[in-house]
Parts: C-alpha cells; sequence; structure tokens
C-alpha cells in the first residue's frame, strides 16, 4: 500500500492540509466501496447517492453502519475474492454471537503501520523491548495488532499474552523489557504481584505502559485510580488508546497524555447524538468511525457504541490532528436510575476513589420502561467501608442512591474475571 512511510506523517501538517488530504482519501474509499461491496453498493444504488460528490462537509449526509448490519449481511459487506483474505478475526455481535471481520494483506500492514505510529507517539524507539500481555489467539485482533506494530517499529516483542503472573515476573527479571502492553487493571495486579515476591515493580525495567480495553481517564482527562496506581506501583508512563476490531484504526495518547491521536490518512471520526447529528468538537456523543485504505471490509460511518468526545485544541507534542477524549462508556449500557441517566463508568470513577474497595462489579435491571435498578457489589478490605458509606459517596456523585452489597472478594472476582474473558467484566445488565 502505498505512503505507507513513518516519513508522511500527515498528523503534523496543517488543519486545512489535513482536509485536503482526508478528502483525496474519502473519495478513492466510496468509490472502493460502490464497485467491490455489495452491500453498499446496493444502499448507494438504492438510495441514488453519488459518492464522487461527498466529502467531509456532507459526508453526515450519508447513512450509517452499525454491528447489526455487520452481522446480517456480513458476507456482504467483503469486497475482495475470498482468496485474498489473509486474516478472519471476530467481533461480539449485537445478539452476543461473533461476526466475522476479514483483512487482506493490505489491511494488515495497514494495521502494523497504524501501531507503528501509535508506539511512536508514545515514545517507544527501536531500542525497546515490549512485554506483550495480551492474546494473539482465540480469533482476537489487538494482540496481533500491537505485535505487529511493535514488529513495524523495529523494536523487540515479547509474546508472552495471558499467561501467568508468575510468568511474567520471571520474564521481567531475565529479559528487563522496558514496556508493557495490556488491560490497566491486570497490570496493575502484576505490579503488586511483583512487590509481593520481593521485585520492586518500580525499580524494574519498566518505563512505558500502554494501556487497552478499560478506561484509564475520566472526562478531564484526569487519571482514574487505576491509572494513579500503575503510575504509583511502577514508576512509568501511563498511556491509553482506544480501537475497536471493525476499525482497524487505533487512537493512543502520545507523551503529551492529552487524548488518543487520530491518523488522519487512516480515519475520519465524528460524534453524533442520539438523533444522528454530528455534534462539534467537545461535546459527548457517539463515536462514528469511517476507516480509510480499507481493502477486505471497508466501511463507512460506523457506529462504534462508545461514548466520548472530540479535542481540536493544539497538542504540545506538536500534531495538528483531532483527539479523541476517554471513552466514558458505552451507549446501550446508558442506564436511567430515579430520573438521573449515566453510564457504568461514572459509577466505576467513584468507586475506584473510595479506599477500603478491593473488588467491584455492577448490575443493572428494568423497572419499566423509562427507569432501571441499579445494585451495586463490592467487596472491602476496611471496615471503616461500610455500605452506608459507599452509599453515601455514590450519592454525592451520582445524585442517586443506589443499592449496595458488601460481599466476599473472591465470590466477585468469580464474576469480574470470568474464564474466557478478554476482559474484566464488571457490568452485567439484565435488562
Amino acid at each position: 500500500m502505498k505512503n505507507l512511510t513513518l516519513n508522511n506523517r500527515i498528523e503534523f501538517f496543517s488543519p486545512k492540509k489535513i482536509k485536503e488530504i482526508q478528502n483525496a482519501l474519502l473519495k478513492k474509499h466510496l468509490a472502493h466501496c460502490q464497485k467491490n461491496s455489495p452491500y453498499y453498493r446496493r444502499i448507494f444504488k438504492n438510495k441514488a447517492i453519488n459518492t464522487s460528490q461527498i466529502n467531509l462537509d456532507n459526508l453526515s449526509t450519508l447513512g450509517f453502519t452499525d454491528k447489526s448490519q455487520i452481522e446480517k449481511y456480513n458476507n456482504d459487506f467483503l469486497a475482495i475474492e475470498t482468496k485474498k483474505v489473509a486474516e478472519i478475526v471476530l467481533s461480539s455481535g449485537t445478539t452476543g454471537t461473533a461476526t466475522k471481520i476479514a483483512y487482506s494483506q493490505k489491511d494488515l500492514a495497514r494495521l502494523a503501520y497504524n501501531e507503528d505510529l501509535s508506539f511512536s507517539a508514545c515514545g517507544f524507539t527501536n531500542q525497546d523491548t515490549v512485554l506483550l500481555t495480551c492474546t494473539l489467539d482465540r480469533c482476537f485482533i489487538a494482540g496481533l495488532a500491537y505485535y505487529s506494530g511493535i514488529r513495524a517499529l523495529g523494536a523487540t516483542a515479547i509474546r508472552n499474552g495471558l499467561n501467568s503472573l508468575e510468568s511474567h515476573l520471571e520474564l521481567i527479571k531475565r529479559i528487563k523489557p522496558t514496556a508493557i502492553v495490556g488491560v490497566p487493571s491486570f497490570i496493575r495486579k502484576l505490579g503488586l504481584y511483583l512487590n509481593k515476591n520481593g521485585y520492586a515493580a518500580q525499580r524494574s525495567s519498566i518505563k512505558k505502559i500502554v494501556c487497552i480495553g478499560e478506561p484509564l481517564r475520566d472526562k478531564n482527562l484526569r487519571f482514574l485510580k487505576v491509572g494513579e496506581d500503575l503510575e504509583k506501583i511502577w514508576k512509568a508512563k501511563v498511556f491509553s488508546t482506544y480501537s475497536t476490531t471493525e476499525i482497524v484504526s487505533t487512537f493512543c495518547e502520545c507523551t503529551a497524555q492529552q487524548g488518543g491521536h487520530l491518523h488522519p490518512d487512516l480515519a475520519i471520526v465524528e460524534i453524533i447524538d442520539t438523533n444522528g447529528k454530528s455534534l462539534p468538537t467537545g461535546q459527548i456523543g457517539e463515536v462514528v468511525v469511517t476507516p480509510l485504505k480499507i481493502e477486505a471490509m471497508p466501511l463507512v460511518r460506523f457506529k462504534t457504541g462508545d461514548i466520548s468526545f472530540l479535542i481540536d485544541a493544539p497538542c504540545s507534542c506538536g500534531r495538528k490532528s483531532l483527539r479523541l477524549g476517554p471513552i466514558l462508556g458505552r451507549k446501550k449500557q446508558m442506564m436511567k436510575v430515579q430520573g438521573t441517566t449515566f453510564y457504568p463508568q461514572a459509577i466505576y470513577s467513584c468507586l475506584e476513589q473510595i479506599p477500603g474497595i478491593s473488588e467491584y462489579y455492577i448490575g443493572v435491571s428494568s423497572a419499566g420502561l423509562l427507569s432501571d435498578n441499579l445494585e451495586i457489589y463490592v467487596a472491602v478490605n476496611n471496615s471503616a467501608c461500610t455500605k452506608t458509606a459507599i452509599q453515601e459517596k455514590l450519592q454525592a456523585r451520582l445524585r442517586v442512591k443506589p443499592k449496595v452489597f458488601i460481599c466476599d472478594e473472591e465470590l466477585i472476582k468469580e464474576q469480574v474475571y470470568a474464564p474466557g474473558s478478554r476482559k474484566p467484566v464488571r457490568f452485567i445488565d439484565r435488562r
């Protein structure tokens, strides 16, 4: 694929130049969809859409693509011959059934380029040795993406995956990696395990941590407790990154740690309200992505279901591209309790600030058409951390007083760290 070179750093160009480049790439993308994707060829024909007339200014006139459509018309999204499919991965569908996502060899090269840019923005170089604690198996794309990016960067990869704490400790002691990639709650657990076993995490070789799969910051870009814990435990620089299987693109923080940078030659990002209207920068809504330069399964205005906002203020790193704020929740996880609407992340943020809570998860069930019941299950390691105290803290932050149950820590861990799950499960939706 042409232009996939680190010498072409479009995110440092002026906003005017970035828009010009994105418009040209968008036209090529839509032409590819119209010519080669059975799904979009049908959609564009039925709606009499002339893709040559579409640009960034009127992109919102096109409809959306969501997970249910990819699930229902899965094979129709394939825009290349099946013999050219290099990789098949699985993404969770709306019904819970895994949905097939195909990548071509060019898509995999694009993926490596994307992660190369992202790791470079975090300050990684070819001198780094990176411990990967995310799996490369089970048709999961993230582990492959990070491995490909590390190798494209010229750095050294240690593919230990979802292995035991003991095995990670031995690798850290023996090989002395300079960085770790993984789920923040696991990396926190690993750091505490190192400390407990006489090998101080903060004096280890680890200097950089890239966190995946869980929120690291709040809407003001301040660290949540897990982020604070990681920096304290490891004495390392901690970065957040975001992606989904379908968009083959990553939004990763730079060394300034002020939001995930968009790589303008790889994706166009919008934020929409509940009515599908595009929102200006700074306003919170659903993240919509049109990934560019995708060959096998190109998408147009893909609704991720994740809630965030865009940042257009200048970044101290010199990049002029837009940035994506922290993920504040998932659209389908929105709750309305006692007349107040919020997302699980607001609860997580509050619980993590309460000393004495060691583990937790939340459950939500329907209380009727316009209301939900909220129950919070916590384990505590401090007798002063009572149910009443927790409820008062939550009420002050959320303006509602949910039911709180104090439970045995092992029982909660069985729920949160379910076998086979790629990351901790803290939200149980019974609606």
